[in-house]
């Protein structure tokens, strides 16, 4: 997929999990998605990256929306 082609796509995610008890690495990628606290949403652009970080704490998040 190109530039382009994501340009317009976003994910929306919510935060339903405590990162306490959590390696750093997980309550790191929590705060590099925009999650501080519990039933945050974040609206994120939909990019390889922002997937792979969703991947590593999909324990404690969930995903709300794909558009």
């Amino acid at each position: 997929m190109s530039t382009t082609e994501t340009a317009g796509k976003t994910v929306t995610v919510e935060q339903t999990g405590s990162p306490i008890r959590r390696p750093s690495e997980q309550r790191a990628t929590l705060i590099g998605l925009g999650l501080n606290k519990l039933h945050r949403r974040a609206v994120l652009q939909d990019t390889p990256a922002v997937r792979g970080m969703i991947a590593k704490v999909q324990h404690l998040v969930r995903v709300v929306d794909e558009a």
